[in-house]
């Protein structure tokens, strides 16, 4: 029998809802459909040519063992002179790890930055693997309810409402689900904040790169105490591969090594080879980049007339966060009848919001634009619209 604390515990983690609607279109395409995947957030582009060269170079010539807990060292210097020329900080390599995906990164620096029970503000609308990993750590998210006037993002105002107790913030620009970002003064305040009252500030940069109306700002800009995570799943294209990486406090540095090799070991040697080559394919990625803008902007063009109101603006990511309240009192059942009656599948806002998502979904435009414009019309001739 399950012990009634940990049935408890694990109760709290929910599921993630995005991944099951992605499964029930996969199942849709199997039986012979036409889907369009406008539901999960990764790029419709494979990894970079120069990434797919080194991992076929790698395979033919490697070993592939372990490595180093916290990455192989080429890497972790690769990574750091990326902090040079993209934000123009000196990062030592040696706070670098590279983790398995930002997913491994989150473990880790929850595991490493908080006890049981410490409490970590998330904003929501939110990324739902902080509130679920957090609860399977026995930790406690605290949700901090977020509109449209505070961009839908944390605020020291915001924070101000949920008392003293607060061990850490956990901060996402450009954020998913609705891709709105802090400018750099916001960012640095929110930094100021949290160092002032000894609250640990996590900072999800995984959509770094990905930007239309302001340029990323890290928090490394303003703090050396943040724990900063990043990834080569959205930029860089990879995210099977499996690969993201963290910039650390010096004095967090060996406690996540430890805690690294004995959870994971190392992350795999081979996406650990082929990320080496990423930072040499700007030219490709950004043509990625050109794309997701011209398909934002065919969806905010289009989608309003459909009854789609975008609450968001879309700073950066490849995510609209729409309000469809004028079509539906349940975005679920509204996803699911969307998927089965024209095969276009998106995320229901429940996922992101538990309290407020049942009026709002999630649109992925990381894919073709050709496939964002089938999109749109199935969706407007649907809704007589």
């Amino acid at each position: 029998m399950t012990p009634a604390f940990a049935q408890a515990r694990l109760d709290s983690v929910r599921p993630f809802i995005v991944l099951d609607v992605m499964e029930k279109a996969n199942r849709l395409e199997a039986s012979g459909r036409d889907v369009l995947h406008l539901e999960v957030g990764q790029p419709g582009t494979p990894a970079p040519s120069r990434v797919l060269a080194a991992a076929r170079q790698a395979l033919e010539t490697e070993r592939l063992g372990y490595t180093e807990g916290l990455g192989i060292h080429e890497l972790r210097a690769r990574i750091a002179r990326h902090y040079s020329d993209a934000y123009g900080l000196e990062i030592a390599p040696d706070r670098v790890a590279v983790t398995t995906g930002s997913s491994g990164g989150f473990i880790l620096a929850f595991l490493a930055a908080f006890e049981p029970g410490a409490r970590v503000a998330l904003a929501e609308p939110g990324y739902p693997a902080y509130r679920n990993i957090l609860a399977a750590l026995g930790l406690e998210a605290v949700g901090v309810p977020a509109t449209a006037e505070d961009r839908f993002q944390i605020t020291p105002a915001l924070l101000d409402r949920l008392g003293p107790d607060l061990d850490g913030v956990i901060v996402a620009s450009p954020a998913n689900p609705t891709g709105t970002m802090l400018p750099a003064e916001a960012l640095q305040a929110l930094a100021a904040y949290c160092s002032d009252r000894g609250i640990r500030l996590i900072s999800d940069e995984i959509y770094h790169g990905i930007t239309y109306s302001m340029d990323s700002t890290s928090a490394l800009e303003f703090t050396d105490d943040a724990i900063v995570l990043n990834s080569f799943s959205k930029y860089y294209s990879m995210t099977g591969w499996r690969i993201g990486w963290m910039v650390l406090p010096e004095n967090l540095c060996r406690p996540i090594e430890r805690l690294a090799q004995n959870l994971f070991i190392s992350v795999p040697t081979l996406s650990q080879r082929a990320a080496l080559a990423a930072f040499d394919c700007r030219d490709e990625l950004d043509a990625n980049v050109a794309r997701y803008a011209a398909n934002r902007e065919l969806l905010l063009r289009e989608l309003p007339a459909a009854g789609f109101d975008i609450l968001a603006p879309a700073d950066g990511a490849f995510y609209l966060y729409a309000d469809v309240s004028r079509l539906t009192n349940h975005s679920g059942t509204f996803g699911d009848t969307l998927l089965q009656e024209t095969g276009v599948a998106i995320a229901t806002g429940l996922d992101f919001d538990a309290a407020r998502g049942h009026t709002t979904v999630r649109i992925s435009f990381a894919g073709t634009t050709e496939t964002m414009a089938e999109a749109v019309r199935r969706i407007r001739e649907w809704s007589g619209r």
